[in-house]
């Protein structure tokens, strides 16, 4: 039995392969691509690739290649079935067991994105097209939106008498028109009615891209009209788990790691139209835990971006108080409140990209901030409403799953609390550590260290043992003769005393003639001098630690090159390129 197509492509669109890989694989970002000890070989440096942009993983040292199901199934043994039902579950999508009643779904599901790909179309053609929705057009006009946007969020239009529903009525059943939510009955006049008769629409498509629900905006001031009304819960929409423009959105992750979180369709399609395409919205409902964890599975900063007025602010409090219990320690959740009568559209349209960009730099907030701030506001200094502030964020702070985290937000809303209440620290039964000041040396010599790259600190390493033990290299020549360093100048003073060994003459330090603060650099900060401290003067000692710097130095070598090949790799995919690149990571893997 096959499992349909597009529940497999859900699974896909729902999780990023460095997900699914980092459940067994230490991943380091390296470019476009993550990076981790293969699992298919025991080895010592890096030989595995991630790309989540192409959706594959690929092991140099074995030549493993695949998709998601094909990592899950070589590590874990898994036939592919048992792989699809692991992923279905890590995607948060119910298993799909191939009974009559996955079946009928599956019909049902057919026709109910049959439907509304029709209806979108239809309406979305008629808007680029019928003259007499002139209303419509002058509209978008005025709130600077024309045809790319109209396009690229297939935007329509419903005039207030449509008819669509007898034309869909030839193909499907009444009650099958009636549970896609996009038609009721109406019970005085016993007709079938379009819901977003005499609105704009804006198409709400699941994560792979199909249309599930509409959002629908009235375009005259009818008061006794909703400005904006959603499509009604189905059995295949449901607004708290669903996100307009995710499906788009979500194809950045691979180049930005952060994505606004706004409430309205137009502050995305007005975000979009300036540029800013990370950008996703809910659907009229508060923000919820799945909505966020939907989120994390794509980008590490969720950045929440409410209208600048009373409704905004209270939104952004919920919404705090809600997403703070799927926060985890390798992501960020953020607030940002536009000026008053703003919201994300207006204000990005006045003053553009760059200035929205700058004003979230500077003006975001941490969730644990927002809330810090919020109800700090609320509270009076004195005991009982301090004892009632400090109960409320101990309650937020509880609700966290993740152990550490929780940890760390309480430490901080415990020590702000202790801020605010200096004198009360004595009586207290919290412990703090002393904070004591770095001498003035010690400062400088921690910001002078900070500059080197580790490189360097390795090329000191080397070059204090050389200079240190003249007499011992001069006559082993060969251990260090062929080591390659990197940094410009540290490769021209061992290139100069390699020359100088070489000479047959017996050398001092002296004989040299290095410049005396560059002695005292390498002094200074050669990491090997602690290892050689309250140590024997031991000339194999020195030997064994040249040859491990040499075979450090080494490594280095190999991985940029081996870095360098695989960013051509990436592009080209040429055999000659995969070759080259296979053997240094065997000779890689030999060091």
């Amino acid at each position: 039995m096959k499992y349909p197509k597009e529940y497999l492509d859900e699974i896909k669109n729902r999780l990023k392969v460095s997900t699914v890989v980092s459940k067994s694989v230490s991943l380091k970002k390296r470019g476009k691509e993550f990076v981790g000890l293969s699992p298919f070989k025991n080895e010592k440096t890096p030989s595995f690739t991630v790309n989540d942009e192409k959706e594959f993983y690929h092991c140099f040292a074995t030549s493993e290649h695949g998709n998601i199901f094909d990592f899950v199934m070589k590590t874990q043994n898994l036939k592919f079935g048992e792989a699809v039902k692991y992923l279905a579950q890590l995607a948060g999508m119910q298993p799909y067991m191939f009974s009559k009643q996955d079946e009928e779904r599956e019909k049902k599901w057919n026709e109910y994105k049959t439907i509304f790909s029709q209806y979108v179309d239809f309406y979305h053609n008629e808007l680029l097209k019928n003259e007499n929705y002139s209303i419509a057009r002058d509209y978008l006009k005025n709130r600077s939106l024309g045809k790319n946007e109209v396009k690229k969020f297939k935007i329509g239009y419903i005039e207030k008498n449509p008819s669509f529903f007898e034309t869909l009525k030839q193909d499907y059943s009444e009650q099958t028109l009636i549970e896609t939510g996009l038609f009721y009955l109406d019970e005085k006049k016993k007709i079938y009615v379009e819901r977003f008769r005499g609105r704009l629409i804006f198409p709400i498509n699941n994560i792979s891209g199909q249309p599930i629900a509409l959002g629908g905006r009235i375009i005259e001031n009818v008061d006794y009209l909703a400005k904006y009304i959603n499509s009604p819960e189905t059995n295949f929409f449901k607004k708290g788990s669903n996100l307009y423009n995710l499906d788009l959105a979500r194809k950045l992750s691979n180049k930005i790691d952060h994505i606004y979180l706004v409430e309205g369709y137009m502050d995305v399609v007005g975000l979009s139209k300036n540029g800013i395409d990370n950008v996703v919205a809910n659907l009229g409902t508060s923000l919820t835990e799945k909505q966020i964890l939907t989120l994390n599975q794509f980008f590490d900063d969720i950045i929440i971006c409410f209208d600048g007025d009373e409704s905004g602010y209270k939104a952004g409090v919920r919404a705090a108080e809600n997403s703070i219990k799927e926060l985890k320690p390798e992501k960020q959740i953020s607030f940002l409140f536009l000026p008053d009568k703003e919201d994300p559209d207006s204000y990005v349209n006045k003053n553009g990209k760059a200035n929205f960009v700058d004003f979230t730099k500077q003006r975001k907030l941490s969730i644990h901030q927002f809330i810090f701030s919020h109800y700090k506001k609320q509270t009076k200094n004195n005991p009982s409403s301090m004892a009632v502030f400090e109960k409320k964020l101990r309650e937020i702070a509880n609700t966290i799953k993740d152990d550490f985290i929780k940890k760390y937000v309480l430490e901080y809303f415990l020590e702000k609390i202790d801020e605010l209440t200096p004198h009360s620290k004595q009586n207290n039964k919290r412990i703090y550590l002393k904070k004591t000041k770095s001498l003035e040396s010690t400062k400088r010599y921690f910001q002078e260290s900070q500059s080197l790259t580790g490189i360097e600190l390795k090329e000191f390493s080397l070059l204090y043992l050389v200079i240190n033990k003249l007499d011992l290299l001069q006559e082993n020549i060969h251990l260090i003769e062929n080591i390659k360093l990197f940094t410009e100048f540290n490769k021209k003073i061992f290139s100069m005393i390699i020359e100088k060994l070489k000479s047959g003459s017996l050398i001092t330090i002296q004989d040299l003639n290095l410049d005396i603060q560059l002695i005292e650099k390498i002094n200074k900060f050669a990491p090997i001098k602690y290892i050689l401290n309250n140590q024997p003067d031991d000339d194999q000692k020195i030997i064994e630690l040249i040859e491990d710097i040499s075979r450090d130095l080494m490594n280095y070598d190999l991985e940029f090159r081996i870095q360098e090949l695989e960013s051509k790799f990436s592009v080209d995919m040429s055999e000659s390129t995969f070759n080259e690149l296979k053997e240094l990571k065997k000779k890689q893997n030999l060091n």
